[in-house]
C-alpha cells in the first residue's frame, strides 16, 4: 500500500513507514500520555508527517503561526505497523483535510446543528457590537458624563462656600466668646444648608435622568448578551454530547459524562478537538491496534503558551485528561513514571545553626509531599526536626539550596524576608545555543495555563509580574551557562524566562516542559543570601551545581 493509500471500504488514512523500520522493535506497553520519551518509531512517524507538511506549499503560512500534530503508531489485522496522524483544531480552515484522520465528530458536517447556529450567535454578536459603537449610545454617555462631571463642580463649589461662611461664624464666635448666634448668622446657616440640599438634588435628578437613558439603551445590549450566553453555552452542551468517546473494550460515554465523573463540571472549549483523541477514536473505529503514541508543535510558539518547533509535548491535562483516562482503558499502558517508587534520598545538610538549616535538594526529588506517595525533601527534614517547615520550593526537576525553618517564629520571619524580596538567590543553569549578550534583565508576566497545569504561560494583561536578571558566566561547545538572580518567585519563573522568544529564547538543557528533554534539568539553586532573622547577622550559603 502507497503512503497515502486508504484501505478499501473504510476509508482509513493509515500510513505505511516509507524508511526502513525493520530493526526497531515495537514498544511492549503502549505510551503513558502525560509524561513520555517518544518511542523511536513515534519519531520516525513525526518526520514522514513533517515532510509532508513541508511538501504543502499551500499550508506553509499557517503551519509557520504554530499547530499541534500528533502521530499514532499502530498495526492493522494482519499485525503490519503503520502510522495515523492528526491535527488538533482546524487547519486551512477546515477539521478534515485528506492524510489526516478526521476529528470526532465533524462540526462543519453539511446539514448538522452547528454551523446554522454559530452563524445565529455571530450575528447576535454583530449586533452586540453594532449597539456598543452606536454613535446615539456613545452620544448618551457622553452627555451622562459631563452632567456627572457638571453636578460634581456645582456641588464642590457649593460645599466650599458653605465651609466659608461656616468658617466666618466660628471666627466670629472665637471673638466673641459667651455670645449667642445672632439672628442673622443662625438664618443664614440654615438658608445656606437647604439650599445645598436643593441643588444635591437638582443635581442627582439631572443625573439619573441622564443615566436612565444610558440604562434603556444598556438593557438592550444586556439582553443580547444574556440571550447569546444562553445560546452558546446550550450549543456547547449539545456539542458535547455529540462527542461518543470509544475506549480500547468499546465502551462509549460522551464527553460531558466523561468531565463530570471527573469531578471537572462543563468540559472546556476545544475539549476532544486535540490531535491525541482523535487518533485513539480512527484506530478503535477501524479495527487498528494502538502501539505508541506522540504529539509535536511544528512552527513559531503561540503568544500565551510557549512551545517550541520540533519538540514533543504531553498531552494536556485541562482538555485531555479526563478523554484520555477513558480511551486508554482496555490498554497495556506504561505506568506513570512520575508515580514510580524511587529510592528516598539522602539528607545533604549544607549550612545550619539553631533556627535555620540549608539542605541540598537533588534533582527529580519534591520539595513537600505530593499526589504520586514518593518522599520529598520536606519529609526527611521533618524526621530529623520535627517543627521544621520549608520556606520557599524548587521544582521537582531543580536541584540546590533549599532552606527550613526550625520552629514556627523564624518560619514566620523568613515568610516575610522572601515576600519583601530580602533574599537574594542565584542559580546556576545550562541554556541551549550561545547568548549574544553578556547580561540583561528579563520582564515577562507570567500566569498558569489552566488547560495544561503545570505549564505556565506569558501574559501580558492578566500574568503576575516577574523579573529576571541574568549574566553569562562561560559559552561551550554551543551552550551557555548563566547565572540566574530572580527578583521574583513564579512558578517556573526561570524556566519560561530562558525559553520565551521574548527572553533568552534559549530554554534551559534538559527542559522537557519548554525545551527538550535529556538525563536531568540543568538548573541548579547555588547560593542564598540574607540577614538572619534572630541573629541581625549577613548569611550567605553556596553549594556549586553539579554540571
Amino acid at each position: 500500500m502507497k503512503e497515502n493509500d486508504t484501505h478499501p471500504n473504510t476509508g482509513e488514512r493509515l500510513h505505511r513507514f516509507t524508511a526502513d523500520i525493520g530493526g526497531i522493535p515495537l514498544p511492549e506497553q503502549f505510551t503513558y500520555p502525560f509524561h513520555y520519551t517518544p518511542h523511536p518509531l513515534s519519531v520516525e512517524a513525526a518526520r514522514e508527517v513533517q515532510a509532508y507538511l513541508a511538501a504543502r506549499e499551500d499550508w506553509q503560512a499557517e503551519v509557520a503561526q504554530g499547530k499541534m500534530f500528533g502521530v499514532l503508531v499502530v498495526r492493522d489485522s494482519t499485525g503490519q505497523p503503520g502510522f495515523l496522524t492528526a491535527f488538533s483544531g482546524m487547519l486551512a480552515g477546515r477539521n478534515c483535510q485528506d492524510y489526516f484522520v478526521p476529528p470526532i465528530y465533524d462540526l462543519q458536517e453539511a446539514g448538522g446543528f452547528f454551523q446554522p447556529e454559530e452563524q445565529a450567535i455571530s450575528y447576535l454578536n454583530r449586533r452586540i457590537d453594532a449597539l456598543e459603537h452606536d454613535g446615539q449610545y456613545l452620544r448618551l454617555r457622553e452627555a451622562l458624563e459631563e452632567e456627572e462631571q457638571t453636578a460634581r463642580l456645582e456641588t464642590g463649589l457649593a460645599r466650599m462656600r458653605l465651609q466659608e461662611a461656616k468658617n466666618r461664624r466660628d471666627q466670629w464666635r472665637a471673638t466673641h466668646p459667651g455670645e449667642a448666634d445672632t439672628p442673622e448668622m443662625t438664618r443664614e446657616s440654615q438658608f445656606q444648608k437647604a439650599e445645598f440640599r436643593r441643588l444635591k438634588q437638582r443635581c442627582a435628578q439631572a443625573v439619573a435622568a441622564r443615566a436612565a437613558e444610558v440604562e434603556a439603551w444598556e438593557q438592550g445590549i444586556a439582553r443580547l448578551k444574556e440571550e447569546r450566553r444562553t445560546r452558546s453555552a446550550a450549543l456547547q452542551r449539545r456539542l458535547f454530547e455529540q462527542f461518543h468517546i470509544l475506549n480500547a473494550r468499546g465502551e462509549t460515554k460522551n464527553l460531558c459524562t466523561l468531565f463530570a465523573e471527573a469531578g471537572r463540571g462543563e468540559p472546556p472549549a476545544g475539549a476532544g478537538e486535540c490531535a491525541a483523541p482523535r487518533l485513539l477514536q480512527y484506530a478503535y473505529l477501524h479495527g487498528l491496534q494502538p502501539v505508541a503514541l506522540a504529539e509535536f508543535w511544528q512552527g513559531a510558539s503561540p503568544r500565551t503558551e510557549l512551545r517550541r518547533h520540533g519538540c514533543y509535548y504531553p498531552a494536556c491535562k485541562g482538555k485531555c485528561e479526563p478523554v484520555l483516562r477513558h480511551m486508554l482503558q482496555g490498554l497495556d499502558v506504561e505506568p506513570n513514571p512520575l508515580a514510580a517508587a524511587t529510592p528516598a534520598p539522602v539528607l545533604d545538610i549544607v549550612w545550619e545553626d539553631p533556627w535555620l538549616v540549608a539542605v541540598n535538594k537533588p534533582a527529580g526529588v519534591l520539595s513537600a509531599p505530593g499526589k504520586t506517595g514518593q518522599i520529598s525533601l520536606a519529609q526527611l527534614v521533618e524526621a530529623r526536626y520535627p517543627s521544621s517547615r520549608y520556606v520557599h520550593r524548587l521544582d521537582m526537576a531543580t536541584s540546590g539550596l533549599l532552606l527550613f525553618a526550625k520552629d514556627a517564629e523564624t518560619y514566620r520571619q523568613m515568610q516575610a524576608l522572601f515576600h519583601r524580596q530580602a533574599v537574594r538567590k542565584r542559580y546556576a543553569a545550562w541554556v541551549e545555543g550561545i547568548l549574544p549578550s553578556d547580561e540583561g534583565v528579563i520582564e515577562l508576566p507570567l500566569r498558569p495555563d489552566p488547560d495544561d497545569r503545570p505549564r505556565q504561560c506569558v501574559d501580558f494583561r492578566h500574568g503576575k509580574p516577574a523579573v529576571t536578571r541574568y549574566a553569562v558566566v562561560a559559552r561551550r561547545e554551543g551552550r551557555t551557562l548563566v547565572h540566574f538572580y530572580p527578583l521574583t518567585g513564579r512558578t517556573h519563573q526561570l524556566r519560561v524566562h530562558a525559553a520565551h522568544p521574548l527572553g533568552l529564547n534559549a530554554p534551559i538543557v534538559g527542559d522537557a516542559l519548554y525545551g527538550h528533554p535529556a538525563d536531568r534539568l540543568c538548573l541548579h539553586a547555588e547560593a542564598l543570601e540574607f540577614t538572619h532573622p534572630v541573629t541581625g547577622k549577613h548569611v550567605r550559603i553556596e553549594k556549586k551545581a553539579p554540571f
